[in-house]
């Protein structure tokens, strides 16, 4: 019972109960009954809170005494393993965000052959590299189960085939990149006829980070040849164009403008990228008299492919 109550029936027993209850009126005795049931209630609201209040400075004096002292459950590894072999692929990211041990976790040879091992199956085509002998090499192996996974997953496989071929983020996105591979080929078209196929592999910028900022977690020296990708923030600019166009050599130039429009015979495309020496920094724009310019018309397709992509060509030594 609460107190409030034993108060109230405890003060309508007393005045039933003397000589001078007879007298008194029953409106009386309810409107005592209803102020002790007031009082109490208003003891009861202020006794709580001044015991809220004292726990929660005593919690503040302790932690004050005992800075270091952790807060929470500290459960060992085996256990963040244990659950890991239950989290989809795409949730890796918001395991790896729970503590640093889960973290740890991700990090390991052991949480990457068994997500590969839940997802194989047989009847999808994988490269060479990224088939089940070769995934028992430990060097390139995150980078190999990611490749994997746009292949044999299916919502990472309909994510690509959702996605535009030119996303609208693209020129912000291959700013100020750095040009590190080109390369032509001549394949075969739609209608048989010879087209030719211009690759510019960019190495996208970094986000520049503030002077007091850290680099951030780094894998387990242990686990370094595990997280070896040698085309991390690489991406490929396929343009296929109807004739073979000469190309100035860009290598190892900034890529500063990306710009596609209508071609003259308002069939095709026209794409013009411009690359320079330096950087362009603070939004300023690029100065086409100091860079090279170079203009493709008439495009068949442009395609912009990250480093995971199924069609993205990757080193079998990887």
């Amino acid at each position: 019972m609460k107190k409030a109550v034993a108060n109230a029936v405890q003060q309508e027993v007393k005045s039933l109960c003397g000589l001078e209850a007879s007298c008194v009126p029953a409106e009386e005795v309810l409107s005592v009954t209803g102020e002790s049931c007031d009082s109490s209630d208003e003891m009861d609201a202020k006794e709580s809170t001044n015991e809220r209040t004292a726990s929660r400075k005593k919690k503040n004096k302790r932690h004050k005494e005992n800075p270091d002292e952790a807060v929470g459950e500290d459960y060992p590894i085996d256990i963040w393993l244990l659950l890991a072999s239950y989290i989809r692929p795409e949730d890796t990211m918001k395991f790896s965000l729970i503590c640093k041990k889960a973290w740890t976790v991700t990090c390991t040879a052991a949480f990457w052959t068994r997500l590969y091992r839940r997802h194989y199956t047989l009847d999808v085509y994988l490269p060479l590299r990224l088939r089940p002998e070769s995934m028992e090499r430990l060097h390139c192996l995150r980078a190999c189960v990611i490749r994997s996974l746009y292949h044999m997953y299916e919502p990472f496989a309909s994510r690509v085939s959702r996605n535009p071929a030119i996303p609208e983020t693209t020129p912000s996105t291959l700013k100020n990149s750095k040009c590190l591979l080109f390369w032509c080929r001549k394949i075969e078209g739609n209608r048989q006829e010879p087209m030719w196929e211009f690759n510019f592999k960019f190495k996208k910028q970094p986000p520049r980070l503030k002077s007091n900022c850290s680099k951030g977690l780094q894998p387990p020296v242990q686990y370094e040849d595990v997280h070896t990708n040698p085309d991390q923030d690489c991406c490929l600019l396929q343009i296929t164009t109807l004739n073979f166009i000469f190309l100035p050599v860009v290598m190892g130039m900034v890529f500063t403008l990306f710009t596609i429009n209508v071609s003259t015979d308002m069939r095709h495309h026209r794409v013009r990228l411009v690359f320079q020496d330096s950087p362009v920094r603070n939004g300023k724009k690029p100065r086409l008299d100091q860079g090279v310019q170079v203009v493709l018309d008439p495009v068949h397709s442009v395609r912009l492919l990250d480093w995971w992509h199924p069609h993205y060509p990757f080193s079998l030594k990887a």
